[in-house]
Parts: structure tokens; C-alpha cells; sequence
């Protein structure tokens, strides 16, 4: 029997934390966020990282499927990436000029991405999807956007719900939503709204949280680039979470297509605080008339680290890397889970998959208390949400992950009996 987690300092920071931080620890990070329950099994403060690990408050290690919900793709504390920013750090970071690494940074992202022409850089995901959107208009003059049902482009109001707290319907007035693998109701909505679509803005296969996701069918990218070229659209990738994970030209490129405005984050910098948005140059007169900026968009340390990544992604393919790993690992935890009578299904990328049990959908409690005793045992997955592969990660680790999968459903077991052999 392993050993089970104790997490008596992290539930200590967390009560100290509600006392004088929204929630505690708010965001996709918290608690509240749905992809940790039982909150009992899961901790709240981490410690420090390296490689495919990091240790919690109570120093626990935890194998890491979340990669901090996306950004490490190399490893955390990647030897190169580091010596690349602690250089930077010595010289300087934010100035009140950018420094030449700005040049060199948008240079190796055109060179890298397929549809890039130039590059533009923030902070955030959601910084450049808003961005690409306002770029949109000011292309077309025109206010409405697309999207694609169970979308997640940020936490901006355009990007929210009706009945979200803080959204009116003033902030969503302009967006239509369409089903995903649903070309002809994009084609409808062009047909109903002549002239008035500015853009229509996906992530390049469907990741939401909650529900399996799903690839694209065969013709379908193809069917919304014809749409989207017939009708003056300017079509838009959100790259934000699975950027570099499917190919290193984009993940338009690894689907067949060119896009016109791609957004990147996550794992552009493997931990580093920068986004990008990338452009063809149709796009790029709109995007030099808007006036879109922040006071730390152009510092040096995260660019140093981001184009260290980059040459490093590009030296060992780890697009084939990790991708090969998520095949391996889901392969291996399918049959584990059914060697107990488990139906594990596995949707998505490999590199970023999303599993659930199908023995209880749609109430997923098994499935919950499954992930929760894996967690206990030191494999960090999370309920409902897509995981994610780093290149860091060793068979050994995944052996590992295999084992506690294991002893993981015969917990389940012992909390159901009902569910036991006959």
C-alpha cells in the first residue's frame, strides 16, 4: 500500500490565504474552480518544481499532469531556458526601451510559425485573443464575431456568459455561437448576417473543460477556411493551450490550413510570462493602427527564456516528444483501468488529452474519487479538465503513474462494493 498525502501546511496557507485573498487562492488555480473535488485529496500550495515534478507545501512530490495548466512543455527548471533568463536578469529586464531581443524574439516566430508574417507580444492568453479580435474588426469594419459552443478564449467580458457573474448582455451582444465539426452553420450564419461577421475564432480542435473533446472531421478546416476567404472572415486560431504541443508550425499548420491571426501562450516560454500573437501581413495594417500595449509586454527576461524554448523545442521535435509519451501513457492507463472493470475513455491529442470514466457518465463521482486517490498517492491529475504532457517525463514515471492508476481503482473498489465481481 503506498503511501497516502498529508496536507496539514497547505490547509493551513489556504485558511490563512481566505482571510485576505479573494476565494483563497482564486482563478483556475483554486479550489472553487470544479477540477478539485474532493478538495480533501488535493493540495493548494506548491513549494518548488523540476522536471516533470513539483512539491507541495507539505513536500509531497506529485508526477504532473497539469504542467501549470499548460506551460511547461521542456521541464520545469529546463537548464537552458533558465541560464537563458539569469543571463537576461543580470542586464535587465523592464526598461523603458525594449531591448534587441524583441527583434530577435519576432524573427525566430516567423521563421518557426507557418502562417506568421510578423509577430506581436503580451502577457496573457487572453491578451491576445482580445487582441486578435479587435484587429479582426478594424480589417473588416465590421462587429460581430463566431464562435465555437464550449469556447474558452479568456475571461474577458466578450468571451464570457450570459449569467456569469459581472456579465451583461451588452458585453456578448455581437457573438453567434455554432456547434463544433458544424461548418454549415457557419455557412447558415453568413447567409442570415451578410456583411456584419468580422471573424470566427477557434481553437484548433475541441478542448473545453467537462466534456470529451473532439478532433476535427475530415474537410473541416478546409470547409471554414473556403467559408471564411468567400466572405471576407478573418479566421482566427486560438493556439493558446495546445500551441507546440501538435506541431511547431502551428497547430493551423499541423490541421491543413493557414489561419489569419494565430494566438500563442502556455508553452511559448516554458513558465515564463509571455504571450504572442501572430499575423499575415493582410492583418498587419490593422494591427499597427490600434493602440494596445501594457507596461510589461516587452520585457526582456521572459523573451530571453521564450526564444531559448523555442531553439530547444525545435532541437529534440518535442512536438513528436510529448507526443509520443501521451499515446504511451493513456495506452497504458486504459488497460489498467480495464484490468479492474474500468472504462477509461481518452479523447483529444495525446500530448493534451482529456479523460473520464465511463462507467458512471454523466455523474463522473467515480471518475472523481478515481483522480482524487491518484492525487493522494502523488499523480497530479485534475477532474474535468485536459492534462498535459512535458518532455521531461520519464518511463519510469510513467510506470509510476501506472501503478498508482492501479491501486487507485482498487480504492474505488473498496469505497463501492457494489461494484465488485460477482
Amino acid at each position: 500500500m503506498m503511501k497516502l498525502n498529508d496536507y496539514t501546511k497547505s490547509n493551513e496557507l489556504f485558511r490563512r490565504a481566505l482571510k485576505v485573498v479573494p476565494a483563497g487562492v482564486y482563478g483556475h488555480l483554486g479550489p472553487a474552480s470544479g477540477c478539485a473535488v474532493p478538495i480533501s485529496a488535493f493540495p493548494l500550495f506548491a513549494e518548488k518544481a523540476q522536471g516533470a515534478y513539483f512539491w507541495d507545501a507539505d513536500g509531497n512530490r506529485f508526477v504532473d499532469y497539469m504542467c501549470a495548466y499548460g506551460p511547461n512543455i521542456l521541464g520545469y527548471n529546463d537548464p537552458d531556458v533558465e541560464a537563458a533568463a539569469i543571463a537576461q536578469i543580470k542586464k535587465g529586464d523592464c526598461m523603458t526601451l525594449p531591448t534587441e531581443l524583441l527583434v530577435d524574439f519576432a524573427e525566430l516566430m516567423v521563421d518557426t510559425i507557418a502562417m506568421a508574417d510578423w509577430a506581436f507580444f503580451a502577457k496573457n492568453g487572453g491578451d491576445v485573443t482580445q487582441f486578435a479580435t479587435m484587429i479582426a474588426k478594424a480589417k473588416t469594419n465590421r462587429k460581430k464575431l463566431v464562435l465555437v459552443k464550449g469556447f474558452y478564449h479568456g475571461v474577458a467580458p466578450w468571451c464570457q456568459h450570459i449569467g456569469y457573474s459581472g456579465i451583461i448582455k451588452e458585453d456578448v451582444m455581437n457573438n453567434f455561437y455554432i456547434d463544433w465539426n458544424a461548418p454549415e452553420q457557419l455557412e447558415q450564419l453568413v447567409k442570415e448576417h451578410p456583411g456584419e461577421i468580422a471573424a470566427f475564432i477557434s481553437t484548433p480542435y475541441y478542448h473545453p473543460t467537462m466534456v470529451d473533446n473532439a478532433l476535427p472531421a475530415p474537410g473541416y478546416w478546409e470547409k471554414i477556411r473556403k467559408i471564411c476567404d468567400d466572405n471576407g472572415i478573418v479566421l482566427i486560431i486560438d493556439d493558446v493551450r495546445c500551441g507546440f504541443r501538435l506541431n511547431l508550425k502551428g497547430s493551423d499548420y499541423h490541421y491543413g490550413i493557414k489561419a489569419d491571426i494565430s494566438c500563442f501562450c502556455k508553452a511559448l516560454a516554458n513558465g515564463y510570462n509571455v504571450s504572442a500573437l501572430c499575423g499575415t501581413n493582410e492583418m498587419r495594417g490593422a494591427a499597427e493602427d490600434i493602440m494596445y500595449t501594457g507596461s510589461y509586454w516587452l520585457s526582456a527576461v521572459p523573451f530571453a527564456a521564450a526564444i531559448a524554448a523555442i531553439k530547444k523545442m525545435k532541437e529534440i521535435d518535442v512536438a513528436k516528444v510529448v507526443t509520443e509519451k501521451g499515446k504511451k501513457l493513456t495506452e497504458g492507463l486504459v488497460k489498467v483501468a480495464k484490468s479492474h472493470d474500468f472504462d477509461l475513455i481518452v479523447t483529444g491529442e495525446p500530448s493534451m488529452w482529456y479523460m473520464r470514466l465511463g462507467n458512471d457518465y454523466p455523474s463522473t463521482i467515480l471518475h472523481q474519487e478515481w483522480v482524487a486517490e491518484c492525487v493522494k498517492r502523488g499523480v497530479f491529475f485534475t477532474n474535468h479538465h485536459n492534462l498535459f504532457i512535458n518532455a521531461a517525463l520519464s518511463d519510469e514515471d510513467i510506470q509510476f503513474t501506472w501503478d498508482v492508476a492501479d491501486e487507485a481503482y482498487k480504492a474505488v473498489r473498496r469505497m463501492h462494493p457494489e461494484l465488485n465481481r460477482n
